[in-house]
């Protein structure tokens, strides 16, 4: 009978991380670390399952219906149709230049050949970086807020900056004209959950972190409340893509990019196997997502086609 048990227990044991997770996810602190460690910790197990119920003879489908579900959830099994689109926009976390150079960066930057980029800690360290990096880019027009860079080939209608709450970033919103009619751009940065504290026993740290990005997604909220027309918000959200507050920005900003218009399970911080680092539009389509393999940051480019 514990032949059988053991796939069983692999399924429920899925089911329920995932469930968990996805749809009470940041309201608890045990349920905030299922929804944001690495999904992929939950396919593990998987082998064995799969290897054990083979060898038995018996419950090999239910072992391997956890495992697919498991492969789901991690986003092994994402693959959207992709087709070229008509403006092209990249994010991309470029750690304060640490480990590239500003030519090597703009080099990454110029051959996505993007409308619009949206840059994370670009509070560039080395003195003159910020300088070589921008004449390296030539025909971009820049915006700047604390930590956060936009630049675009776009026309710019106009620029702002909200603050953040609980941490020293802004969030950037800048007024582009494309085909003819303005497109809303919002850079931003969201504080991190270090799942890595709960194990320290650091709980206490945790809960700030969770209720201070509470407060940083209730600023985007009303950011988006208040922009009318075509919006897109892209950045280092620091947010897997599931749980409360995942949802709240798709509610506020548009459906995730990557999940219409992507393929694979897009591992935007490689190091820790998530996607942390989103596009979401409102009145824009996504035909194509795409992580670039850029070795110029702990991040990797996001860049995603729109319509």
């Amino acid at each position: 009978m514990f032949r059988s048990r053991l796939a069983w227990f692999y399924l429920l044991f899925v089911v329920l991380i995932w469930g968990l997770g996805e749809f009470v996810g940041e309201r608890t602190l045990p349920t905030l670390l299922l929804a944001y460690a690495p999904a992929v910790l939950w396919l593990l197990p998987a082998p064995f399952a799969l290897l054990w119920t083979a060898l038995r003879k018996r419950g090999f489908a239910v072992a391997l219906a956890g495992t697919l579900l498991a492969a789901w959830g991690a986003g092994f099994l994402h693959w959207t149709p992709q087709k070229a689109g008509k403006l092209r926009v990249l994010n991309y976390n470029v750690n304060s230049g640490y480990r590239s150079t500003p030519g090597r960066l703009a080099a990454v930057l110029k051959n996505a050949n993007a409308d619009v980029i949206l840059l994370q800690e670009s509070n560039f360290q080395p003195p003159g970086y910020l300088e070589a990096l921008t004449r390296a880019m030539p025909g971009y027009t820049s915006r700047s807020a604390v930590e956060v860079m936009t630049l675009t080939r776009l026309p710019v209608l106009s620029s702002g900056t909200v603050d953040l709450p609980g941490n020293q970033r802004e969030v950037l919103m800048t007024r582009l004209q494309w085909r003819g009619e303005p497109l809303s751009v919002v850079n931003a940065h969201l504080g991190t959950i270090q799942v890595l504290d709960a194990l320290a026993g650091e709980f206490a740290f945790l809960q700030v972190a969770r209720d201070r990005r509470a407060a940083q997604i209730q600023v985007l909220t009303g950011v988006a409340a208040r922009t009318s027309g075509r919006v897109l918000l892209g950045g280092d959200l620091n947010t897997p893509p599931r749980g409360l507050i995942y949802r709240q920005l798709q509610q506020a900003f548009g459906p995730d990019a990557y999940a219409q218009a992507g393929r694979g399970p897009g591992w935007t911080f490689p190091g820790l196997h998530v996607r942390i680092d989103h596009q979401m539009a409102r009145g824009l389509r996504p035909t194509r997502a795409t992580v670039l393999s850029a070795q110029e940051s702990d991040h990797l480019p996001l860049v995603v086609d729109y319509r």
